[in-house]
């Protein structure tokens, strides 16, 4: 964690029964990762009392007071803990607009949970979108060198090559740019851009989406100074070999960017929020109800995203 505040980096612990209370404790048990920043943990004081029984120096522990320890059972989300979760986030927003947080790290929820309070909710991404009127929002998944954009997020598989055309490519190319310059610094960051198509359409015989949508919105990148490059097809564009010249790959649908990204650093990765006004990042993996209440997760991931949280903060 290379970039400094005097304001905490928030923390919401996510589904209480999921396993976000665990990997947050478990992450902040590092010492050198503690140190480098202040926190403030927004859960509730039974999920304090369970996780945290020591009370470090740095972390300021927010009691949001949705649950008691009786009134939930870890693996089993309700909508009691959905709405809990949905608490400890809109307490996390209310901070960030009342800029009393640098950045916000968010432990996993359950859609299905906080779908009964807000029918309308599909997560995390948007929300937050919706809550800071953010128009160009991303998902950017960052494991070391390898960064990957969602060119569409949450849709039905069937509904994604409409949802693909020149515009919305050029303005994910745009996004892309920014934030690579804005959160890791860097002067002239080269794009990857995927096709849809198996082998990037084969010239408009395997489909013709590249030829209308997705190189007409790279040459207008290009055109508009960006370096990027494409498309390619994305069986072999995320070979370790292939991947390390870009600074960032954009993959067209959710599955086409997160199946190679987690088969390869599953562990160790992590979802950045690009296009909003402050830095928000989380773990990339979900609540994991199958093993909550057992101490038996991972907490790498989170702990990359404090880490990240810290290195890219806009301050």
């Amino acid at each position: 964690m290379s970039r400094s505040s005097n304001k905490p980096v928030g923390i919401t612990l996510g589904d209480p029964a999921g396993i976000g209370a665990e990997v947050a404790a478990k992450a902040l048990a590092n010492h050198s990762l503690r140190r480098a920043a202040l926190f403030t943990i927004i859960g509730d004081e039974c999920l304090f009392r369970k996780y945290f029984p020591v009370r470090y120096k740095n972390c300021t522990f927010l009691d949001v007071g949705c649950l008691q320890s009786g009134d939930f059972t870890a693996g089993r989300p309700s909508r009691l803990t959905g709405k809990a979760s949905l608490a400890y986030l809109q307490t996390a927003v209310d901070l960030v607009k009342r800029k009393q947080l640098s950045a916000l790290v968010t432990a996993p929820v359950c859609k299905e949970s906080i779908g009964e309070i807000i029918p309308s909710f599909h997560g995390h991404t948007e929300f937050l979108a919706d809550a800071f009127h953010a128009k160009d929002i991303g998902m950017m998944f960052v494991s070391g060198p390898l960064r990957v954009l969602l060119v569409t997020r949450h849709i039905p598989l069937g509904q994604v090559s409409k949802a693909i055309h020149a515009g919305v490519v050029f303005r994910a190319i745009r996004s892309t740019d920014i934030a690579l310059k804005e959160y890791f610094r860097l002067k002239k960051p080269l794009i990857g851009v995927c096709g849809l198509n198996p082998h990037a359409g084969e010239g408009g015989t395997l489909g013709r989406e590249e030829i209308r949508h997705i190189i007409p919105a790279i040459k207008r990148a290009r055109a508009e100074g960006i370096k990027v490059e494409g498309p390619f097809s994305a069986d072999t564009i995320f070979y370790p070999q292939n991947s390390k010249r870009f600074d960032a790959l954009l993959a067209m649908y959710h599955d086409q960017g997160l199946v190679p990204v987690k088969a390869l650093y599953f562990r160790k990765l992590v979802n950045l929020t690009i296009g909003l006004p402050f830095v928000r990042t989380s773990p990339a993996h979900g609540t994991a109800f199958d093993i909550a209440g057992k101490n038996k997760a991972d907490a790498s991931s989170m702990t990359e995203a404090i880490k990240l949280a810290g290195d890219t903060m806009l301050v």
